[in-house]
């Protein structure tokens, strides 16, 4: 049977195995990391901004159209193979979902609340931390979601430029039919983007309930 065939081959080669799920792990923490300080910090910028926040909008919209190997081909020229060019290719996956979101979550907020807060003397950072960010965190982590199973399976590609990880089995097992092969790299993957969907869809749940 396949699946035993791959669970054998794991247990015989436990170093190989793990060695690209971290590797894989890796990729998609520093990417998502990343692209978390990069699209939040702007979301919030932008968002009062009508025109900043409508140019942000649709280039995260045209960013988010082009599909995930083309990025990671266009890194390639530039940043050369390994693990900087797949990250790097990865953020761009990633910020669009988290940017939109913020921007969404921000620009949600009821006006009046905002003007009684103002009228009440509170300063804008103050607003901002204790009204807009705790407002906005549903939707802000909608966007989590979106880009934590989107940098997941994209990270599957980054194979093709050197970043290593679960892809390489996925890549291997296609190149020499081998289908036990190919199903040690593409459950783990199934099984992260599944992970990720569970947990940030509660953690946006839980935040929902208490706005």
């Amino acid at each position: 049977m396949i699946l035993v065939d791959a669970f054998h081959w794991i247990t015989a080669n436990p170093g190989v195995f793990f060695g690209a799920f971290n590797r894989h792990l890796l990729m998609c923490a520093i990417s998502l990391g990343i692209a978390l300080v990069i699209a939040i910090p702007l979301g919030i910028l932008v968002a009062r901004a009508p025109r900043a926040a409508f140019v942000a909008v649709n280039v995260a919209g045209s960013l988010r159209s082009i599909p995930s190997l083309a990025i990671l081909s266009a890194a390639m020229p530039f940043l050369g193979i390994g693990l900087l060019p797949s990250v790097v290719a990865l953020i761009v996956l990633a910020v669009p979902p988290l940017l939109l979101n913020t921007i969404i979550g921000i620009r949600e907020i009821d006006p009046a609340l905002l003007d009684a807060a103002h009228g009440m003397g509170m300063g804008r950072r103050d607003i901002l931390w204790q009204i807009e960010l705790p407002l906005a965190v549903p939707s802000i982590l909608a966007g989590v979601r979106t880009s934590a199973i989107q940098v997941i399976g994209g990270a599957a590609l980054a194979s093709f430029i050197g970043g290593g990880g679960l892809g390489d089995f996925i890549n291997a097992g296609i190149a020499i039919m081998n289908m036990p092969r190919l199903l040690i790299g593409a459950l783990p993957i199934a099984l992260l983007a599944i992970l990720a969907e569970l947990l940030f869809g509660w953690l946006e749940r839980s935040f929902g309930r208490r706005r």
